[in-house]
């Protein structure tokens, strides 16, 4: 589940409006990312999105209110390890793969059978 190339499947059905949304919800993303690591609830910030509701971290962003494609929550890796979306055994690779949350913002994308984590890098500050 956990890759540091973005899926090929992800590349032609979902990188388009996951790219168009992102325009959009990238410095709401940031800052919760920030306050999340701020605040020292977890150095891992995870952004689960999904077209319908998701059971998984808070609501964030809602595709309706925002005008994306995509609901947006935040959550983080305890969580992740907790619901045993991420396996006890594979935390290290999970950690080793992660990103730096200061330039890449680490979405969970759910549609349908499709489930997987990307990262997607926060535009330049200007």
């Amino acid at each position: 589940m956990i890759s540091n190339n973005n899926d090929p499947e992800l590349d032609g059905k979902y990188l388009g409006t996951i790219s168009q949304d992102f325009i959009i919800v990238a410095n709401t993303l940031k800052e919760a990312s920030y306050q999340l690591r701020a605040r020292k609830i977890s150095e891992h910030p995870i952004f689960p999105i999904s077209k319908e509701e998701l059971p998984i971290g808070k609501i964030l962003v809602h595709k309706t209110e925002a005008n994306t494609f995509w609901n947006y929550h935040f959550s983080f890796l305890d969580e992740f390890v907790q619901r045993k979306l991420i396996a006890q055994d594979k935390l290290p690779d999970f950690k080793h793969a992660f990103k730096d949350p200061d330039e890449f913002c680490c979405l969970f994308v759910v549609d349908n059978d499709f489930v997987n984590f990307i990262y997607i890098p926060y535009p330049e500050e200007e």
